[in-house]
Protein backbone atom coordinates (compact mmCIF):
# COMPACT_ATOMS: atom_id res chain seq x y z
CA UNK A 1 0.00 0.00 0.00
CA UNK A 2 3.25 2.12 -0.34
CA UNK A 3 1.84 4.19 -3.07
CA UNK A 4 -1.64 4.36 -2.07
CA UNK A 5 -2.87 6.65 0.83
CA UNK A 6 -3.02 5.38 4.14
CA UNK A 7 -6.26 4.13 5.75
CA UNK A 8 -5.65 4.49 9.68
CA UNK A 9 -6.04 8.06 10.76
CA UNK A 10 -2.85 11.07 10.44
CA UNK A 11 -2.99 11.36 14.03
CA UNK A 12 -2.45 7.48 14.82
CA UNK A 13 0.31 7.50 11.77
CA UNK A 14 2.41 10.46 13.86
CA UNK A 15 1.55 8.37 17.34
CA UNK A 16 2.02 5.03 16.74
CA UNK A 17 3.64 4.38 12.99
CA UNK A 18 4.00 0.98 13.71
CA UNK A 19 0.14 0.42 14.14
CA UNK A 20 -0.80 2.63 11.24
CA UNK A 21 1.49 0.67 8.71
CA UNK A 22 -0.20 -2.58 10.51
CA UNK A 23 -3.37 -1.56 9.67
CA UNK A 24 -2.60 -0.32 6.24
CA UNK A 25 -0.44 -3.45 5.23
CA UNK A 26 -1.84 -6.34 7.36
CA UNK A 27 -6.42 -5.30 7.94
CA UNK A 28 -7.00 -3.50 5.01
CA UNK A 29 -3.44 -4.63 2.74
CA UNK A 30 -3.92 -8.36 3.57
CA UNK A 31 -7.09 -9.54 5.45
CA UNK A 32 -9.37 -7.45 3.86
CA UNK A 33 -7.72 -8.29 0.21
CA UNK A 34 -8.49 -11.95 0.49
CA UNK A 35 -10.15 -13.46 -2.10
CA UNK A 36 -12.61 -15.95 0.26
CA UNK A 37 -15.03 -13.09 0.83
CA UNK A 38 -16.18 -10.03 -1.07
CA UNK A 39 -15.73 -6.47 0.26
CA UNK A 40 -19.33 -5.92 0.25
CA UNK A 41 -19.82 -9.25 2.64
CA UNK A 42 -16.95 -8.18 5.12
CA UNK A 43 -18.30 -4.66 5.33
CA UNK A 44 -21.16 -6.13 6.76
CA UNK A 45 -19.70 -8.70 8.93
CA UNK A 46 -17.58 -5.57 10.22
CA UNK A 47 -20.62 -3.64 10.49
CA UNK A 48 -22.67 -6.31 12.47
CA UNK A 49 -19.39 -7.07 14.77
CA UNK A 50 -18.99 -3.68 15.53
CA UNK A 51 -22.55 -3.21 16.24
CA UNK A 52 -22.81 -6.44 18.86
CA UNK A 53 -19.69 -5.42 20.73
CA UNK A 54 -20.46 -1.44 20.72
CA UNK A 55 -17.35 -0.06 19.48
CA UNK A 56 -18.94 2.76 18.23
CA UNK A 57 -15.56 4.62 17.51
CA UNK A 58 -14.89 2.82 14.67
CA UNK A 59 -18.59 2.09 13.31
CA UNK A 60 -18.74 5.74 11.72
CA UNK A 61 -15.82 4.68 9.68
CA UNK A 62 -17.11 1.39 8.63
CA UNK A 63 -20.42 2.06 7.98
CA UNK A 64 -19.25 4.69 5.35
CA UNK A 65 -16.64 2.18 3.81
CA UNK A 66 -19.59 -0.38 3.75
CA UNK A 67 -21.82 1.85 1.91
CA UNK A 68 -19.18 2.43 -0.59
CA UNK A 69 -18.66 -1.23 -1.16
CA UNK A 70 -22.13 -1.98 -1.96
CA UNK A 71 -23.84 -2.12 0.45
CA UNK A 72 -27.09 0.14 0.70
CA UNK A 73 -28.26 2.60 3.68
CA UNK A 74 -31.64 0.45 3.82
CA UNK A 75 -29.93 -3.03 3.69
CA UNK A 76 -27.59 -1.75 6.60
CA UNK A 77 -31.02 -0.04 8.16
CA UNK A 78 -32.15 -3.60 8.32
CA UNK A 79 -29.02 -5.60 9.55
CA UNK A 80 -29.06 -3.41 12.50
CA UNK A 81 -33.20 -3.70 13.21
CA UNK A 82 -32.02 -7.31 12.65
CA UNK A 83 -29.17 -7.00 15.21
CA UNK A 84 -31.03 -5.01 17.86
CA UNK A 85 -32.48 -8.66 19.16
CA UNK A 86 -29.46 -10.17 19.12
CA UNK A 87 -26.93 -7.38 19.65
CA UNK A 88 -29.30 -5.67 22.20
CA UNK A 89 -31.21 -2.65 21.71
CA UNK A 90 -28.79 0.09 23.02
CA UNK A 91 -26.21 -1.21 20.48
CA UNK A 92 -28.95 -1.06 17.87
CA UNK A 93 -30.19 2.59 18.67
CA UNK A 94 -26.85 4.22 18.76
CA UNK A 95 -25.78 2.15 15.51
CA UNK A 96 -29.03 3.46 13.74
CA UNK A 97 -28.10 7.09 14.68
CA UNK A 98 -25.06 7.00 13.36
CA UNK A 99 -25.94 5.30 10.06
CA UNK A 100 -28.39 7.86 9.92
CA UNK A 101 -25.71 11.17 10.32
CA UNK A 102 -23.86 8.87 7.86
CA UNK A 103 -26.57 9.03 5.09
CA UNK A 104 -27.36 12.15 5.49
CA UNK A 105 -23.38 13.39 5.22
CA UNK A 106 -23.46 11.27 2.04
CA UNK A 107 -19.77 11.42 2.31
CA UNK A 108 -17.39 8.30 1.23
CA UNK A 109 -15.48 7.42 3.78
CA UNK A 110 -11.68 8.61 4.49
Amino acid sequence: MAEEKSVAPATLQDFAPKLAELTDEVLFGDVWERPGLSSRDRSLVTVSVLVALYRTEQLGFHLRRAIENGLTVEELVEAVTHLAFYAGWPNAMTAINQLRAVAEQGQPAP
